[in-house]
């Protein structure tokens, strides 16, 4: 398998080949059956090509021409490409929700933090990426959902610079405790991402400790006193800090017993995840200095209760 052999680095340290196995791949044009039993069973599905291989790089293209003004690229390369100036500090160029941040959740960055963040309001993404009517009505159809199928307008579109701090460990209903636990996240990476390029990985069964540990914070959120407006709230006194499980993901996998389920990812490629589903990043260690780009798209059953905080455009401190 090839990430026995390709070194993959998360914050806490390097990932010992026991410690990491494959992400199953599905493909869209199998069984809706088969397809929701491997959903429910494993937390997610990993669907290669359900959407147009060149929509996904007109986007990529479009992000990195909108970055390009901040010196994030190297020069004479192709926006699309997304190629880190290796000339320039990485830590002047950190990614939204994975490096230090100040009181208000800002990432220090300058102009490249400025066009990142206001990038999720250009109609290219909000309007057209991610409304992408083959994600949708993949979703549509798949949940049940149909007509009620609602995209969240409040997305995090990250990249992830080479040899930057990872994303922590964390499930995403800490983050949406406002509605029901049946939301869906759609994590879309946007180009091709090498095994050790930073791209997502998934703990293996992890929904299933993610629904213990949420139902053990629920217990101590009673036993300590919180309200009920505070214990939905991610950052609360029995959180870490940024509301993540851990920092490290080498140590979290060792305490609780289970791998990291790890893959390279095709532009074009997108993940479901339950809400529940166990998840953090790689250190982007890509040889060629490639930018990893991805965005997390949630949808939710818009007749069932969900969290109304998700109706606006991502911004640094909206306490989400």
């Amino acid at each position: 398998m090839p990430h026995a052999t390709t070194p993959l680095h998360v914050n806490d340290g390097l990932l010992r080949p026991e410690q990491v196995g494959s992400l199953r791949p599905s493909f869209p044009d199998e069984p809706l059956a088969d397809l929701r039993e491997r959903y429910q069973r494993d937390g997610y599905l990993f669907l290669k090509g359900l959407l147009p291989r060149n929509d996904v790089l007109k986007a990529r293209e479009a992000y990195f021409a909108f970055l390009e003004p901040s010196g994030v690229l190297a020069p004479g390369t192709n926006p699309v490409d997304g190629v880190f100036d290796a000339q320039k500090d990485q830590l002047d160029f950190p990614g939204i929700g994975a490096g230090s941040a100040d009181a208000n959740g800002r990432p220090q960055g300058g102009l490249f933090v400025d066009l990142a963040l206001q990038a999720h309001s250009e109609p290219w993404y909000k309007e057209v990426f991610c409304k992408h009517p083959a994600l949708r009505s993949f979703i549509a159809k798949f949940t049940g959902w149909d007509d009620n199928t609602l995209g969240l307008t409040r997305s995090l579109l990250r990249n992830n610079t080479p040899h930057n701090k990872a994303i922590g460990v964390h499930y995403d209903q800490i983050f949406l405790r406002h509605g029901n636990d049946d939301s869906m996240t759609a994590w879309v990476p946007m180009g091709d991402i090498a095994l050790d390029g930073g791209g997502l990985i998934y703990l293996e069964n992890g929904h299933t400790l993610g629904q213990e540990i949420e139902a053990n914070f629920s217990i101590r959120a009673r036993e300590t006193g919180l309200t009920e407006e505070e214990a939905k709230s991610a950052f609360n006194k029995n959180m870490t800090g940024g509301a993540m499980l851990a920092d490290g993901a080498k140590d979290f996998c060792e305490t609780h017993g289970r791998r990291w389920l790890v893959t390279d990812y095709e532009a074009g490629d997108v993940v479901l995840h339950t809400p529940y589903a166990i998840h953090a990043s790689t250190i982007n260690k890509d040889p060629r200095n490639i930018i990893r780009l991805g965005t997390d798209l949630r949808f939710v059953d818009s007749s069932n209760t969900y969290d109304k905080r998700w109706l606006k455009v991502f911004a640094f401190g909206d306490g989400v």
